[in-house]
């Protein structure tokens, strides 16, 4: 991205400079319980992602990944704590986080399908008023993303589910954010697509923009990431780095079915 967005605490591949202890997080979340009804989704969880780092969240369907993201983006009710940048999300509304640095690329990337691809990248940067900021960004996406300006006047409702991803991806960073959460970006692609959209995903981290990633795929998570969480059944079970984690007997059995 442009000067605006880099960081000097990530490192070239992405995966942060390895300090992650030595510096405060960026997001600190704290003994976070979801529930839905009388059903504990996220049980006491707590993680943390620092300033420049890419950090994912990896488990089975139905362990609370989700949902953990929506606590976060404060699309759902949620106890404990989650701080970013120092300050409690708490009590933010959704539509303040974005205007905050934080964005979120949804589960089934919840493009606006009746609006063209240019005006789905519009309503990204609603919240900004530098226009020519704004230009920069575009410009630069549409580089980082080149499908998108050759579909820019096409509806986004018919374009395949890679270029619906990417154009998910797009729209979340023509918010400028410091904190990127993606959801499942994999889910439903094709793998050369899958590819495609982790070398995207890959060079954002690497321009600087801190990422916290939920991904069913755990190798090809744990293959970008400088650190992991392993979730299941609504708690953290399993935390480290991604390398130690990919090591591990017990995240080879559950995850990358060996």
């Amino acid at each position: 991205m442009p000067e605006a967005l880099q960081s000097e605490e990530a490192g070239a591949d992405g995966r942060g400079d390895g300090g992650a202890a030595a510096r405060r997080p960026l997001l600190e979340v704290r003994d976070l319980q979801v529930s839905y009804g009388g059903i504990a989704a996220v049980r006491g969880i707590s993680l943390e992602v620092a300033a420049g780092e890419m950090v994912c969240l990896i488990g089975a369907n139905g362990a609370g990944k989700t949902t953990t993201l929506k606590a976060l983006a404060r699309l759902l009710p949620a106890r404990g704590a989650i701080d970013y940048r120092g300050e409690s999300l708490l009590q933010r509304a959704p539509h303040e986080l974005i205007g905050a640095g934080l964005a979120l690329v949804p589960e089934g990337r919840g493009v606006f399908a009746r609006l063209s691809v240019a005006e789905n990248l519009a309503m990204g940067a609603y919240c900004r008023r530098d226009r020519d900021g704004i230009a920069a960004d575009l410009e630069h996406i549409h580089a980082l993303l080149p499908r998108l300006k050759e579909r820019a006047g096409q509806l986004a409702g018919t374009l395949s589910g890679g270029e619906q991803q990417m154009l998910a991806l797009g729209r979340a960073l023509m918010s400028r954010p410091q904190l990127l959460l993606l959801d499942e970006p994999s889910m439903g692609l094709a793998p050369i697509m899958v590819q495609r959209v982790f070398e995207v995903i890959r060079r954002v981290a690497a321009e600087g923009v801190t990422i916290l990633l939920v991904e069913q795929n755990a190798r090809l998570a744990l293959s970008v990431a400088a650190r992991g969480y392993v979730m299941e059944s609504g708690a953290i079970t399993l935390a480290g780095e991604a390398a130690a984690l990919l090591a591990d007997p017990k995240v080879r059995e559950a995850y990358l079915g060996e």
